[in-house]
């Protein structure tokens, strides 16, 4: 039989998994070939979402509380009934927020921290479009403290910084805690840019790094604009997403300016990148974006979103030919939602998404994996829920995502305008280190970090029930050679969950450090209530 089993993202295919594991292998046999899903450096990592704005003040200095004028930025509350419900303004998060908490993110197991984007926003909330309860995109009164409504995408926004704590100085704070930094990045629009009573200032309009107007939309419908205009060259004349300015990929001035615009934040310091909706703009202009980045960064890691529970629509972005670029997984944040969330579906509705050797992605272990994030209702669970999201999240395929103040349950269920995006705050932040939720998460993220079968290892699944689950890991190449056991339990009592041992040998339980001879064959062990067991063989035993 074949020794190999390989998932690569220069084969189009992934290999056949071989079931020479299943041959005896004693303490001092080791297999001949290598057995790896993916090489892929930046899968070491576990990313922990901040909406920057919303995660901790650390300089009020910053906060432009008389930003506005007629249109003021700082804290607009939406209410509800006479209670405050979510907020449309900024509120004080920034970069010394981040670094004055860069050890407690580090502590988690996290090694990358993924911020929303940093450019210049307008200074003044928008007055058009639809309120809350209007329409679909509900952008009236809101801000940009989410950073999405770049108008220069060379300025870092004047909410961000601190006398000495510019952005390279940021990653470089966040570097020596062992954190990297990922870099949101927008490539179909600017600001909010028509609809309007009145033309307000910057919006719809886009200036280049000497701060020289390039673009003006001047508060006009797409269909309306005059394209003989130099300044409305940048825009197509058609509609995408609410009022938002719709960019010309097709016009080389464009495709030069957000090239340029991402490359300056990659020699600032930025570490990866995150492509905010992808899908507005062909596949030909992200094949050109990552060349030209890659060209300069080689080993440059690319992830996107495209909102879709279809594996086969998400999947294109993987593929050599689109750009090589690494997708969250929707279709995975959907099921693990629905087992272990409020439905408490059973373990085997997780299997569906995983794709591990069908071909459907490029390679399925660089898939960006999470429950939740800021464009939708966080997951509704109990802690015993978010512990076993966990367990899952950091032992299965894919590289981790957690978004800000899960780690204690954090608005639980609440949407974008009913308090998904609500400030965190250093009072919670303090308040929540012995939170069961984030003790239980520093447990297994740790055990993710120091193994690497578990960071970029194949994944052979065994037993999956209502409520638990049983899974091999394993890696192997000239440097490392790594087999870890996963059992899961997310049931109320503790359950015993059997697994096919593939070598004789020594395994350490990663969680808890405790040793077990254990022999080939199928081997059962009582899993706790919402507990987990990492069973870690390496060869030579270290």
């Amino acid at each position: 039989m074949p020794s190999v089993c390989l998932a690569n993202k220069r084969l189009l295919v992934l290999a056949v998994c071989s079931v020479s594991w299943l041959a005896a292998a004693s303490d001092n046999q080791t297999v001949a070939a290598d057995i790896i899903g993916t090489k892929e450096p930046f899968a070491s990592k576990a990313v922990y979402f901040v909406v920057t704005d919303r995660f901790v003040d650390g300089d009020p200095s910053n906060n432009q509380e008389e930003q506005g004028g007629e249109y003021p930025t700082f804290n607009r509350p939406i209410v509800n009934n006479g209670q405050a419900v979510a907020n449309l303004g900024y509120m004080g998060g920034d970069f010394k927020g981040i670094v004055n908490n860069a050890d407690y993110i580090a502590e988690m197991g996290f090694g990358a921290v993924w911020g929303t984007p940093v450019i210049d926003n307008p200074d003044q909330a928008f007055s058009g479009g639809f309120a809350l309860g209007e329409g679909w995109f509900t952008d009236k009164g809101k801000t940009g403290y989410h950073g999405y409504w770049g108008v220069n995408f060379y300025e870092l926004d004047e909410h961000l910084p601190s006398p000495g704590l510019d952005f390279t100085q940021f990653t470089q704070a966040l570097d020596q805690a062992g954190l990297d930094f990922v870099l949101d990045i927008v490539g179909n629009h600017g600001s909010p840019s028509f609809d309007m009573p009145e033309d307000q200032p910057k919006f719809g309009e886009i200036y280049d790094q000497d701060g020289v107007l390039l673009a003006d939309h001047k508060n006009t419908y797409p269909e309306e604009l005059d394209m003989s205009d130099p300044l409305s060259a940048f825009f197509h004349p058609s509609q995408d997403i609410a009022q938002l300015s719709n960019f010309n990929e097709n016009n080389p001035a464009v495709v030069e300016y957000l090239i340029g615009s991402y490359l300056h934040w990659l020699d600032a310091g930025a570490d990866a990148i995150r492509i905010d909706t992808i899908k507005h703009v062909p596949n030909h202009f992200w094949k050109t974006v990552t060349d030209r980045l890659r060209a300069k960064y080689p080993d440059l890691f690319f992830f996107a979103e495209h909102w879709d529970h279809n594996a086969q629509a998400i999947a294109q972005h993987t593929f050599p030919e689109n750009g090589g670029i690494s997708v969250l997984d929707f279709p995975g944040q959907k099921a693990m939602q629905a087992v272990f969330g409020q439905e408490q579906k059973p373990m085997t509705e997780l299997l569906s998404y995983l794709h591990l050797d069908d071909g459907v992605y490029a390679n399925p272990y660089e898939l960006m994996t999470f429950y939740d994030n800021h464009d939708m209702p966080r997951m509704n669970a109990s802690d015993e829920g978010f512990i076993d999201a966990h367990n899952w999240l950091f032992t299965s395929r894919g590289i981790p995502v957690v978004y800000y103040g899960s780690e204690t349950g954090f608005r639980r269920g609440r949407a974008e305008h009913a308090g998904n995006r609500d400030y965190y705050g250093q009072d919670r932040v303090d308040a929540g280190t012995e939170h069961p939720i984030r003790q239980a998460l520093i447990k297994i993220a740790s055990a993710r970090k120091a193994s690497v079968a578990l960071q970029r290892g194949v994944q052979r699944n065994g037993a999956f029930s209502q409520n638990t689950a049983a899974f091999v890991r394993e890696y192997q190449d000239a440097e490392f050679n790594e087999t870890a056991l996963v059992l899961l339990n997310k049931g109320d009592v503790a359950g015993t969950v059997t697994i096919y041992v593939p070598y004789s040998g020594r395994y350490q339980n990663l969680v808890t450090g405790e040793l077990k001879e254990l022999v080939q064959g199928e081997w059962s062990s009582e899993v706790s209530a919402h507990g987990v067991q990492v069973w870690s063989r390496r060869y030579p035993f270290e």
